[in-house]
């Protein structure tokens, strides 16, 4: 059994297509078996960069054993020159490759891939509503009051969500972009606070709430905003700074004793090495992190250093399935987040099955390999490239 096609699909969402682009690759052998892996970068600038790159990577892939997964890995870091540089667009076409490997290995022996990765250790996952000022619901729409904040945060614990998560930040009122990140105005401040305060006050002190910034402050401007969200209880912040200087995260840590969340603009393994002993939760994304073999030695080094695991969820049908079969067998994971983006009948339809989280938790799929593949639909309407 060796690999004979890669096919990369640009996943088309129609309407929102200027701004969630998912790109998925499946992988066919010789015998007829096939693996799903996906890139990344459904959001942002990219898409069509990583493309490119999964159809020069494919050469490296096809004509090999699919079982000789830590061989190819090593062949894409050793030999494409970019891959020793933690640049997103070349992990995401190699997590992508990598997954569908696993994937496919998993299938032949039609066993979950969690079995590939030691066993399952928890049989339900709890998830967190991720992202409510998104809309929460069927449709998008960003939200800015306190009064909206804490009325999607109630829908989502009424769904039985136990913990929520939240960029009080990122747009303010008039739904424009921050503007002054560098020292926060006692004006903005209390913005953020008020909608924090809302959703605290709707859902009591037993939900958990997590801060995410998407990366937007600087270090003293997020030392602010820990030390003004702190009466209210947050449980950790996630990418408050950007991580392209991994320093300022550390000396963000030890001096406000929060803990803080990162990972998802990390890529490859070597990129967590001076973060692990400050930050109290990693979260690679399968989709950029270098795929699962990069995700074992990611989280073999978060427990050897206390940290816990919550993968980067933000995707296609085809991620979320990776994740949960990853998660399954994760003795560090902490908790699965659910992206607002899955409640969108465009993506969630994407996939051929139709997992979604009862009471706040998911049942772990025990279909063979990641349980996942596209839909009739989503084939018919992608942009196919096809690689021999």
């Amino acid at each position: 059994m060796t690999i004979d096609q890669v096919t990369i699909f640009q996943l088309n969402w129609g309407q929102l297509a200027p701004i969630w682009h998912p790109v998925v690759v499946k992988l066919t052998t010789t015998t007829g078996q096939a693996g799903w892996g996906e890139a990344g970068i459904a959001y942002g600038t990219g898409a069509t960069g990583v493309v490119a790159t999964i159809k020069e990577l494919a050469p490296r892939v096809i004509g090999q054993d699919p079982w000789n997964t830590n061989a190819i890995w090593r062949n894409c870091y050793e030999h494409t020159f970019w891959a020793k540089n933690p640049g997103t667009g070349m992990y995401a076409a190699i997590s992508a490759l990598d997954t569908a490997l696993w994937d496919l290995k998993a299938r032949f022996i039609h066993q979950p891939l969690y079995q590939l990765l030691g066993g399952r250790l928890h049989d339900r996952l709890p998830a967190y509503a991720s992202h409510i000022e998104y809309g929460w619901g069927p449709f998008s729409r960003c939200v800015t009051s306190p009064h909206d904040f804490a009325r999607l945060a109630k829908r989502a614990v009424d769904e039985g969500y136990t913990a929520i998560k939240v960029d009080p930040v990122t747009l303010e009122r008039g739904h424009a972009v921050i503007a002054n990140r560098r020292l926060l105005s006692p004006a903005q401040l209390d913005c953020y606070y008020q909608r924090v305060a809302a959703i605290r006050h709707a859902v009591g002190p037993r939900v958990r709430i997590i801060i995410d910034c998407h990366a937007n402050l600087t270090r003293r401007s997020a030392q602010q905003l820990i030390q003004y969200l702190a009466p209210l209880g947050i449980d950790y912040y996630e990418e408050l700074l950007p991580t392209i200087d991994p320093q300022q995260t550390v000396q963000l840590a030890r001096a406000t004793g929060a803990n803080l969340a990162i990972g998802e603009h990390l890529a490859g393994p070597q990129t967590y090495l001076p973060l692990l002993k400050d930050v109290a939760v990693v979260q690679p994304d399968l989709g950029t992190c270098g795929g699962i073999t990069a995700a074992v030695k990611i989280a073999a080094l978060a427990e050897s250093n206390g940290a816990g695991l919550q993968l980067h969820v933000c995707g296609s049908p085809i991620a979320t399935a990776a994740a949960l079969q990853f998660e399954a067998a994760c003795d560090c994971f902490l908790i699965h987040e659910e992206h607002e983006i899955n409640l969108k009948a465009a993506n969630y339809g994407s996939g051929h099955y139709h997992y979604q989280p009862q009471d706040g938790q998911y049942t772990v799929p025990n279909r063979p390999g990641i349980g996942q593949e596209l839909s009739r639909a989503a084939i018919e309407r992608a942009r196919v490239t096809i690689v021999k």
